[in-house]
Order: structure tokens, then C-alpha cells, then sequence
């Protein structure tokens, strides 16, 4: 059970974020900020306490806070986010992270990690080697998961921007899974949900407590999804989508 979730407002310079989809233009700044309060408010809807920390105008990217730590039940990673605009945003979630962990543990250079490429399946990790994250970020990630009785393994990706672009661990041994996770042999001893190619957004879900957040637009995968016997709550994530964000993205829960 997730008891909290910490959300970063997003900042009007989200029209500069990175984006590997120009094709779908910048961000609409106001629809961004109402799809984000549609947002807290799903979350709220989960039984939840959510933290909403201030836009930083620095970062375009800064509202994807999911990036910038991983929350374990026993300690807190602060990241070492791979994009170069990205840096400097990990700073920025000590302090907030330090209301609700004791322990603390940092990703040291040379090593890069982001939390999109972090998967937690009750206490082993699943990290995806991206452009994001590397080998020695994720051995770091690891080595610390070890110490506090947990344990973690490496994905190596070829196609995906994170782990989670394509996959959602639902609980109750459900999987979401698209692109080239679908023929992935580690992930067949769970139920695997399918995601067509023609809504591979919508792969990006996410379990808080009794609900599935699913992005709107997607009905192929909420109606796996409720088929599987979950409750699901539409919102709607387009405007960042324009900027390879997501409903996962979004959020730090722990």
C-alpha cells in the first residue's frame, strides 16, 4: 500500500522540454496545469497523502519528478538523471524526500539513473539500461538495494526511452507490457496484459493502492485492465506526452 505521493507542479518553460515526438507541438501551459490538478486529484482518489512541491522554471523537464528518486519501503535513492538539461533537478528533491526517509543514498557520477527506468516488483527492482540510465548507475542502485535486504537485476533496452515507457507492474503478479518487452522471456511468469502497438502510450499505467491510473484515449488497455479485475481512473496526460512524459512520470509514490 502507497501512503504517499510527492508531485512537482509544472513550470510554463515544459513547452522547452525534451521531446522525442515534435510532430505533436509544445505543451499548452494551461492545459497543463488542469490535466496536473486532474491529476492530484485522482491520486487524492487512491487514498493518498500527496505533497505538491512548486514549479521550477530552471528545469523544463522538473514536473517528471519520477526521474529524480527511487522510493523503496526502507530508504530513498536520489538519482543521477542522464539527460544533461536534467541535471541539477536531483538536488532540488532532497529536501522533500528528507520529510518522509531517514535513509538517504545518492547515485554517484560516473553512474546515471533515472527513476522511469526503475520497476518495482515487491522487493526486486528491475532496471532498464537506457540512454538515461547505465551499467554503473544501476550496479549502485543495486548494491544499495542489497544492504537493506532487497534485490534488483538489469533490462537492456534497444527501443524504449525508460523501462516504464512500455512496462506497468499492476500487482497481483499483473503486467502490462508493449514493444520489445513483449517477447521478453524474464517477464513471462506473469499474467501479461498485451499493449497493441496502436496505443503503446497507454502502457504507461500506474497501481495506487485499489485504482489503475490509465491515461485517457486508450480503451484497448483499460479494458484489459478491468477484465483483469481492477478499478480503473482515466486522466488525461496529452500535453505531456507532447514532451515524453507519462502518467508514471508524474509521480513519486511510496
Amino acid at each position: 500500500m502507497f501512503k504517499n505521493v510527492i508531485v512537482k507542479r509544472p513550470a510554463r518553460a515544459l513547452s522547452n522540454g525534451i521531446t522525442s515526438a515534435p510532430e505533436l507541438g509544445k505543451p499548452v501551459y494551461e492545459n497543463a496545469l488542469k490535466q496536473h490538478d486532474a491529476y492530484i486529484e485522482a491520486l487524492k482518489k487512491c487514498d493518498v497523502n500527496v505533497k505538491i512541491l512548486e514549479a521550477d522554471e530552471r528545469y523544463p523537464d522538473s514536473c517528471f519528478v519520477e526521474d529524480v528518486a527511487v522510493c523503496t519501503k526502507e530508504f530513498a535513492m536520489v538519482t543521477s538523471p542522464g539527460a544533461q538539461t536534467r541535471k541539477g533537478e536531483e538536488k532540488e528533491i532532497v529536501e522533500a524526500l528528507s520529510e518522509f526517509y531517514s535513509k538517504i543514498e545518492y547515485i554517484k557520477a560516473p553512474g546515471t539513473l533515472e527513476g522511469g527506468d526503475v520497476m518495482m516488483v515487491g522487493d526486486h527492482y528491475y532496471i532498464g539500461l537506457s540512454e538515461r540510465t547505465n551499467q554503473k548507475g544501476a550496479d549502485q542502485l543495486i548494491g544499495a538495494l542489497k544492504q537493506y535486504g532487497m534485490d534488483g537485476s538489469v533490462v537492456k533496452m534497444k527501443e524504449m526511452l525508460h523501462l516504464k515507457t512500455g512496462l506497468a507492474y499492476l500487482e497481483e503478479n499483473v503486467l502490462l507490457v508493449a514493444g520489445e518487452f513483449i517477447e521478453d522471456k524474464r517477464f513471462d511468469k506473469y499474467n501479461k496484459l498485451v499493449v497493441e502497438e496502436d496505443e503503446a502510450y497507454g502502457a504507461n499505467c500506474i497501481r495506487v493502492n485499489d485504482y489503475v491510473l490509465v491515461p485517457k484515449g486508450y480503451s484497448k488497455v483499460k479494458a484489459k485492465i478491468e477484465a483483469a479485475g481492477l478499478k480503473t481512473i482515466v486522466v488525461d496526460t496529452s500535453e505531456y506526452r507532447k514532451v515524453d512524459g507519462g502518467l508514471s512520470c508524474l509521480s513519486l509514490r511510496f
